[in-house]
């Protein structure tokens, strides 16, 4: 057997979906923590700059919604339009906010639990592009990328939750019909934990009402709700941005957790000055925790405090650069100090295409954000072209780097039986070597994780299959899974009863093996 066939044979045994079998050496919810590039002195000064921004400059252009709960509560709307949040008030809704979560799936065998300094790592982006291998160009997102990009992601050990990659650009003018075939492609095709990216909050109860008629009864979303809304409440500098902040107070109202990605841009949209990044970043979020907890105590939010890089010389925006590894840990450090859920873009490339680049780029930022703990890394496994496009050879490609980077968060045990003492001894004085020892073979699967794609045969054996690089064995794996892996996570009545009340645009044909769309590469 060559070592293709040996690959393909491995595939083969994981067609079974997301709870086939799973590596022994690692699994979801490692505790980070181990980099702090921040001193605690510095976490001080960053939070009580922030709180003073907060309390004498405040935040712009305020929605009715938001002045419904925050002037009652105690903020106050100065002759300048800003809503501004003593210090006090802050203190207090910090206090107050969610320390911890169940983070549901549709399937209650994958729900993950949201706490600490665990780290889940999750798919984000919501880009316009797909990278064609082909042809390496790009072009327009469609509907039924998203159902086949969440069908690969359950086969992605190493990918937890599903967020949305990438919009529908063929629905783009038509908002209602692209979010709730969003919402339904992606309930089609993972049994993950996943996200949406919600502008309009007219939306969101439509959706639930969708995801009522999967379940077969109304009401049973909110108890068990696997998915989380989200967005971006906040327009920096300072100013919250009136579509997604409705959607963030809606969702304190109906007690559902906000996945908030506050973006300011070092050197445009936030001082170059990466320390002054870091307040005013830390100030945007606060008020997105503090707004929801006005609404309702005990509000759950992911804390997503993402400053983005600047490269000077162009204004061009720079996802992979070590400042962006910098401060995408010194976030996580930030909100880990005061206990909040954190979450993080991570995973980004400059590079158009999977190549050196974007392999290093990608790995930086993703290990210093599980590495300081971040709870929810978005780790925008596939993404390229500085958030632009998506590859789905990508996906495979950075879910086999996430896994190296989970197997670095679990560290090494030290125990009297690890420290091998009588091992090395037994070894020694016999063989000469330990391949054949009881503590290798019993070790193999539980020590050390192997890659699925990364290549690590002798040259010789690379020339004789054809050298292939990473990027075409993840091409064949991508049509391998994409043309045989169909699940119906829908059954036949549920899927009647919402295409009878909800515009779905996914064509059946498209989620059944033989429509000619992928085929064995």
């Amino acid at each position: 057997m060559t070592r293709e066939s040996r690959r393909s044979a491995g595939a083969s045994r994981r067609m079974s979906g997301p709870a086939a079998s799973r590596s022994h050496a690692v699994h979801p919810g490692f505790e980070g923590g181990q980099y702090a590039p921040l001193k605690v002195r510095d976490i001080e000064r960053i939070y009580d700059t922030a709180l003073r921004l907060l309390e004498e400059v405040g935040i712009g252009e305020p929605i009715p919604q938001i002045l419904k709960y925050a002037i009652p509560g105690g903020c106050i709307l100065g002759d300048d339009g800003r809503l501004r949040f003593p210090r006090a008030l802050v203190e207090d809704l910090i206090a107050a906010s969610a320390r911890r979560y169940t983070l549901y799936a549709p399937d209650p065998a994958l729900d993950l639990e949201v706490h600490d300094k665990s780290v889940l790592f999750t798919t984000s982006g919501e880009t316009v592009n797909i990278l064609e291998y082909e042809t390496q160009t790009y072009r327009p997102t469609r509907l039924v990328d998203l159902y086949d990009a969440a069908r690969l992601a359950d086969h992605c050990q190493h990918i937890h939750v599903f967020g949305q990659p990438f919009i529908a650009a063929e629905y783009s003018t038509d908002v209602y019909v692209h979010d709730m075939n969003i919402a339904y492609a992606e309930l089609a095709g993972t049994r993950k934990p996943f996200a949406l990216g919600i502008a309009v909050v007219d939306h969101i109860e439509p959706i639930i009402s969708l995801f009522d008629a999967y379940l077969g009864r109304e009401g049973a979303f909110l108890e068990r709700p696997f998915c989380t809304f989200g967005g971006c409440p906040i327009v920096s500098p300072l100013r919250f941005g009136k579509d997604n902040a409705e959607v963030l107070v809606k969702l304190a109202e109906l007690g559902l957790p906000g996945d908030v990605a506050i973006a300011p841009q070092a050197g445009a949209t936030s001082p170059a000055a990466l320390a002054g990044t870091l307040v005013q970043s830390f100030a945007e979020t606060l008020s997105c925790l503090c707004v929801m907890n006005l609404v309702r105590r005990g509000s759950r939010i992911n804390f997503g405090m993402w400053p983005f890089i600047s490269d000077l010389r162009t204004g061009a925006f720079s996802g992979g650069s070590g400042e962006e590894a910098l401060v995408t840990a010194a976030t996580i450090q930030i909100g880990s100090h005061f206990g909040f859920m954190t979450s993080i873009g991570a995973g980004m490339t400059d590079s158009k295409t999977m190549d050196a680049q974007a392999g290093y780029e990608k790995a930086l930022t993703v290990a210093s954000a599980a590495l300081a703990g971040c709870n929810q890394v978005s780790s925008y496994p596939g993404i390229v072209g500085s958030l632009m496009g998506q590859s789905f050879e990508g996906m495979l490609i950075d879910n086999d780097m996430i896994g190296n980077v989970q197997r670095m968060l679990r560290g090494i045990e030290v125990t009297e039986e690890t420290l091998s003492f009588d091992v090395i001894k037994e070894t020694v004085t016999g063989p000469g070597h330990y391949l054949g020892h009881p503590q290798t073979l019993s070790l193999m699967t539980s020590e050390f994780l192997y890659p699925d794609l990364a290549d690590r045969t002798t040259p010789g054996q690379w020339e004789e299959e054809g050298h292939p690089t990473i990027y075409e064995r993840a091409h064949k794996r991508v049509h391998q899974i994409l043309s045989e892996y169909y699940p119906t996570y829908i059954s036949p009545e549920a899927d009647r009863r919402i295409r009878e009340r909800f515009p779905i645009k996914l064509d059946p044909r498209d989620m059944k093996p033989g429509n000619g769309r992928w085929r064995k590469a």
